[in-house]
């Protein structure tokens, strides 16, 4: 009984204090974090166990010196074997349960969870080709309407309330764009304010990419010709990396940039910083007046890795054979 207790003890303390998570930058990370403590916890008491059993035998059933007699004949023990079986089995479906449940929270898997025109809707007619989802469908709230699961979106509390800032992000060999529609500033970099509600509406001018926010716990596909939704609450002012999960190509590895969660002051100042610094009305800070090429768009991020613009003219050359 005291060595369940200390193994018990052993366990929860472990799950709840590893450190092997980066800083929670969201409220939505707490949420993850539980999950995973939980796992951990689990985890932990089981290795524990079953390695004190196999330590405890090693030792008391050695053989003994001058020994030469065969062990006993043991053929097996049926409740001891479905003991071990329904043990494991009951976890899993635990954390799967579990797992579900914060999916579910965090937008995934819901049947009615997105009335947004830009996400992916089917609707479910007799007769209806279910291999070919409907893009673009239009908004509507109806039994009869079900989200395509594209991966974290918004939670269904959430879903169909304005955000206090959206941004329009573009995945592209091998940068961010991210643009403020109601400012109309574009920028390689993220910027929102703490403790605000932000919408995220995510598309790919390419290839598949993957937007992930490791503090914030949260990754979104992104997708050529749909456009993916991720909404988020940051609680933690700060410089966060923004990285790309989703082998896109050669300089996969450079498609990084950062996000900036900083007060509402800050957060204006910045917003009025890029909109006076433009050429004119219709142009950004981040863009010239005159569209550039992509080799020429992309050259600033990639000068560190080493990679000119010839060299992305040429990749793209030979992509397109």
């Amino acid at each position: 009984m005291l060595a369940g207790i200390a193994l018990t003890l052993v366990s929860i303390w472990y799950g709840q204090n590893h450190g092997l998570l980066p800083v929670a930058a969201s409220e939505e990370a707490n949420l993850v974090d539980g999950l995973f403590n939980t796992m951990m916890t689990v985890s932990i008491g089981l290795f524990l166990l079953v390695q004190g059993i196999l330590i405890i035998s090693v030792i008391k059933f050695r053989r003994r010196a001058g020994d030469e007699s065969d062990g006993p004949p043991v053929h097996g023990n049926i409740p001891l074997e479905i003991l071990w079986t329904a043990i494991p089995a009951v976890v899993v479906l635990i954390i799967g349960v579990y797992s579900f449940d914060v999916y579910k929270a965090l937008g995934g898997f819901d049947p009615d969870a997105s009335t947004d025109p830009g996400v992916a809707q089917v609707a479910m007619l007799p007769g209806t080709d279910y291999s070919t989802p409907l893009i673009d469908a239009p908004p509507k709230r109806s039994p009869h309407v079900h989200h395509v699961a594209l991966g974290i979106g918004a939670s269904p509390q959430d879903e169909g309330r304005p955000a206090d800032v959206v941004v329009d992000v573009a995945g592209m060999q091998y940068a961010w764009i991210f643009n403020y529609p109601e400012s109309g500033v574009t920028s390689g970099e993220l910027h929102v304010p703490v403790d605000k509600e932000v919408r995220l509406n995510l598309h790919a001018q390419d290839v598949l990419h993957a937007f992930w926010l490791p503090e914030f716990r949260l990754k979104q596909d992104t997708i050529p010709g749909r456009t993916t939704e991720l909404r988020f609450r940051p609680k933690r002012v700060g410089e966060y990396p923004v990285v790309c999960a989703e082998l896109c190509g050669a300089y996969h590895g450079g498609m990084v940039t950062k996000l900036y969660v900083q007060t509402q002051e800050e957060y204006d100042s910045w917003i009025q910083s890029q909109v006076a610094d433009r050429p004119d009305a219709t142009q950004t800070v981040a863009l010239n007046p005159v569209e550039p090429s992509d080799a020429k768009f992309l050259a600033p991020f990639v000068s560190d890795l080493g990679v000119t613009a010839e060299a992305l003219q040429q990749l793209h050359a030979e992509s397109s054979m």
